[in-house]
């Protein structure tokens, strides 16, 4: 190609952070920009988003981009856009939003998971969508707004994700993805629309809602006139629709390289505990939990159990020392903090405290779904300080990784591992003992953004492939194996069986708390 379009753009459209990345065509990331996200919470368990705020957001952020990196518009090929998983993005007349958007945060659906997950047809749901019904997903939501706030849909003309919110404003096309139309409302095995996965929710009537299905790695769609004057990027640009950030942070951190499926952990805001398989080799569990997502490659999806809360559990702890040192007259910024949780961690003893990592007010989606799953430490003696709280949390990560990954099957052979908490040591060696194999991590800066890029770079016919595609894109940028620790594996082999015992006794006590309240 000519110098004209050397770079692609891969937006991620995250809870928190809206990135636009740039990459040349042969995966070197050139620049970056983003913009803060912003979300409301309520005591009634709502998150919510404006739709309008978040296309605002996102056209900062292009145009952001535009200013580090020289003639932006001229050079890109393409420009591709992954974001923030489940949650519903009302849209009705003239593409205006209907209301808010909920988010993948929000719990006000938990009653109709309940009673949804009790129904006759969930079984047929899960057998077809590979994925356990929780309070994230659209399906839920919208069955819940059908029962609570039918005026709600009746102004909607469609029903979309976070990313396709953001491609309609990009190319004035309504559609969403395979990935996640298939794992709310589809079959994992066609990524096409099911009948009884609809029926299951109770939705068949309001089945003119779901869009169309486009594969962003074979259609393209142009960026539109009004898009390219407000991002400052050329009209007629082709867009591509990724897939939903969990698989494209994975496909750029290597749960696929050298032609070989893998697993790969997210370890962010949330745990995202993933493995590549074809499809014949998946195998749903009893519980009816977990994720079934499509990857971006014929006959290959991700098997996916997901725990709702994994750093901000560590957040937690750090804001309340914070607030603690703060009372003392002694202020203490949270990256000084976590500069030291390697340290504190180094400080502790090995010992028996267990921590269970169910923060969020939203409960636990995996490897078990419960709304009413709370956080909790067991174990504590008055020997106990602030460095072994610390250490018990940390370690929790590691064990709710393990629950997860038990839940798919056997441990992986091999992890690899991305988000900001990577970086530490201490959760690298859990991680590492807590499944007793090698994690190996990726120098992929932006791994969603990348993985995104990378379905328009196959799109414009930049690779013959996917598999082409990883190997320049991905598998240089895995790190070297760092083994687990044996007698860590040990200890955790054993703590691990204490800790699904606790999670197990203590959930009816989880329930007596939500009704006290």
């Amino acid at each position: 190609m000519s110098e004209r379009g050397q770079i692609i753009i891969g937006i991620d459209a995250g809870t928190s952070v809206i990135k636009a990345v740039a990459f040349e065509l042969s995966g070197r990331q050139i620049a970056s920009a983003s913009a803060r996200n912003q979300y409301a919470t309520g005591d009634d368990g709502s998150a919510t988003q404006s739709l309008t705020q978040t296309w605002a957001d996102c056209v900062t952020a292009l145009r952001g981009l535009s200013e580090k990196v020289p003639g932006l518009a001229e050079r890109t090929a393409a420009i591709s856009v992954t974001g923030q998983g489940d949650g519903t993005w009302l849209v009705g007349a003239d593409n205006r939003p209907v209301g808010d958007a909920w988010l993948w945060l929000d719990a006000r659906a938990a009653p109709t998971v309940t009673r949804l997950s009790a129904g006759a047809g969930n079984r047929a749901r899960f057998e077809a969508t590979g994925t356990g019904l929780n309070t994230c997903q659209q399906g839920a939501q919208i069955a819940h707004m059908d029962r609570n706030q039918p005026e709600l849909l009746d102004r909607a003309e469609v029903a979309l994700h976070c990313k396709d919110w953001l491609y309609l404003n990009l190319t004035g096309i309504r559609a969403t993805d395979p990935s996640e139309a298939s794992f709310t409302f589809g079959n994992f095995r066609t990524r096409k629309y099911d009948d009884a996965a609809i029926d299951a929710l109770g939705l068949s009537r309001r089945r003119s809602l779901l869009p169309e299905i486009i594969d962003g790695t074979e259609v393209t769609h142009p960026l539109s006139a009004d898009a390219a004057r407000a991002c400052g990027l050329l009209a007629g640009t082709p867009v591509s629709l990724g897939y939903v950030d969990m698989v494209m942070t994975a496909l750029g951190a290597g749960v696929r390289s050298a032609g070989q499926n893998a697993a790969c952990s997210t370890v962010g805001s949330t745990g995202v505990h993933m493995r590549a398989k074809a499809v014949a080799d998946v195998q749903l569990n009893a519980e009816g939990t977990g994720y079934v997502i499509a990857l971006p490659m014929p006959g290959i999806v991700t098997q996916v159990q997901t725990n709702m809360s994994a750093t901000i559990n560590i957040d937690w702890l750090l804001q309340m020392a914070g607030s603690l040192m703060a009372d003392g007259g002694k202020t203490v910024s949270h990256a000084d903090l976590i500069a030291r949780i390697d340290s504190w961690f180094a400080e502790s003893r090995p010992g028996s405290v267990l921590y269970h990592p169910y923060i969020s007010d939203a409960g636990e989606r995996g490897p078990f779904v419960n709304a009413a799953a709370r956080a909790g430490f067991i174990g504590l003696s008055m020997r106990h300080g602030f460095a072994d709280l610390l250490r018990a949390v940390v370690e929790g990560l590691g064990m709710a990784t393990r629950d997860c990954y038990a839940a798919m099957g056997d441990m992986p052979e091999e992890l690899r591992i991305t988000g900001g908490a990577a970086r530490s040591r201490a959760l690298r060696g859990c991680l590492s003992a807590a499944v007793n194999a090698p994690v190996r991590v990726s120098r992929r800066e932006e791994a969603g953004a990348a993985g995104v890029a990378m379905m328009s770079a196959v799109a414009i016919g930049a690779y013959r492939n996917m598999d082409d595609c990883i190997a320049e894109w991905v598998t240089p940028l895995l790190g070297e194996a760092e083994a687990p620790d044996s007698e860590q594996a040990e200890r955790f082999e054993r703590l691990f069986k204490a800790y699904v015992m606790v999670r197990e006794a203590v959930a009816p006590a989880w329930d007596q708390l939500v009704a006290t309240q």
